[in-house]
């Protein structure tokens, strides 16, 4: 059976930089930075004090009260995306085959400020003070759960959980699942919302957060020689991921065509990257042909680039490792210098970064770049959004554990 065709029809965004895809894309395009103090618990014990925190987002602007208080913080934002999605794909909600529609969401550890909240009801006031809605505002399927309920969807509903790399992983599953004919329309992407304090304490310990606290919007900065670790973001970016056939029948607008998905494992240590990008490197082989495409083929890459030193010298080498002589003329830039790092999330609202550029025909930067870091030498497109052709768009995502996730989005062509 000849494999069915994917594109986007609709996405939905919760970002430090807005709600909504309009200012997402206007704060991208135009390098403004999403990082600054945090303001959701008392950071002052901390090394770390800064974040991308979601600031313009109401839960109650989607959810009824009593829905609010029963889901925590990743949940709001993953029904808000979803319903954000459903609307800009332009649906008939009359003629949806919600048998035929799918959930697959990725995140990276679900309701971590429910569990925070309630340990601490736990040790001041005892087991009989817990709430009974603890374990179902926790555990990392209920995003999924929820849009499915919210939304009336009968299809696959599951929830993908790499590390960083969920969301990706989540929307090549999504893939998989239309090209072979088990659904019609998947919504898909991820969402977290991790700035919590014992997240946080979690990522100083290990060292793996940037100390800039006195500049926050300058935080972040991937591939520059000063970066000195990554930043927390929190939100959700959903996609729709339609079967072509049944786009073109009900008149949709479409982003982009899903072409190509890659998945590898490092099999090598529990956060550091494997050397020379080799995961990484295979990952990128593997999408690119899955899609049936040469490398000098790639507009442009959106880089996993953390800011952290590892991942963004590896990544630099990956990339000489898969592109070879067209490494050098490919864009590349990373979204995390101005949303930070979204976790099981950034999979999701990076590859709509990837769906608005072929849109606009328009690469965001990488800001904060100054002086690129040792060994990070190609085109990260520094500071400035670049007008240019973009055909096809590569997004990578690499998570702690090994796993790597690479989609290939190309410009609808009837």
């Amino acid at each position: 059976m000849m494999a069915k065709r994917v594109v986007i029809t609709g996405v939905g965004v919760i970002s430090p930089l807005g709600t909504g895809k309009e200012k997402y894309w206007d704060a991208l395009v135009s390098g403004v930075s999403g990082i600054g103090p945090i303001t959701r618990f008392d950071a002052d014990r901390l090394p770390t004090r800064i974040a991308g925190e979601v600031k313009d987002f109401d839960p109650k602007d989607f959810l009824d009260r009593k829905e609010v208080r029963r889901m925590d913080r990743f949940a709001h934002f993953g029904v808000a995306g979803a319903k954000m999605a459903f609307n800009d794909a332009g649906f008939d909600p009359e003629k949806l085959n919600r048998e035929r529609t799918g959930v697959i969401i990725g995140c990276g550890i679900g309701g971590m400020e429910t569990f925070e909240d309630q340990a601490r009801v736990l040790f001041t006031k005892g087991p009989g003070r817990i709430s009974p809605f603890f374990v179902p505002m926790m555990i990392s399927n209920m995003a999924a759960g929820y849009i499915s309920m919210q939304l009336g969807l009968k299809g696959p509903c599951e929830t993908v959980v790499t590390a960083c790399s969920s969301g990706t992983h989540a929307c090549g599953s999504a893939f998989r699942l239309i090209q072979r004919g088990d659904c019609d329309v998947v919504f898909t992407g991820g969402t977290e919302a991790s700035i919590v304090e014992l997240a946080f304490a979690g990522f100083c310990t290990m060292k793996a957060m940037s100390t800039s606290n006195e500049e926050p919007a300058k935080a972040s900065r991937p591939f520059d020689k000063k970066r000195d670790g990554f930043v927390m973001g929190e939100g959700a970016g959903v996609l729709v991921f339609e079967e072509l056939e049944h786009a073109l029948a009900r008149g949709a607008s479409i982003y982009a065509e899903v072409i190509g998905y890659g998945s590898s494992c490092d099999a090598y240590h529990i956060t550091d990257p494997a050397p020379e990008g080799e995961g990484a490197a295979r990952s990128m082989q593997g999408a690119l042909r899955d899609a049936g495409l040469r490398p000098e083929e790639i507009s442009y890459i959106n880089a996993h680039g953390t800011s952290t030193e590892k991942n963004d010298y590896f990544e630099t080498l990956a990339v000489k490792t898969v592109f070879g002589d067209a490494a050098p003329k490919v864009a590349i830039s990373s979204t995390k210098s101005m949303t930070g790092h979204l976790l099981g999330a950034a999979g999701g609202i990076e590859l709509i970064a990837c769906a608005l550029a072929i849109r606009h025909d328009l690469v965001p930067p990488t800001i904060n770049l100054e002086e690129p870091g040792e060994g990070c030498d190609l085109d990260y497109v520094p500071n400035v959004a670049r007008k240019m052709p973009v055909e096809v768009a590569l997004s990578n995502t690499f998570g702690f554990g090994g796993h790597n996730g690479t989609i290939i989005l190309r410009k609808f062509q009837p």
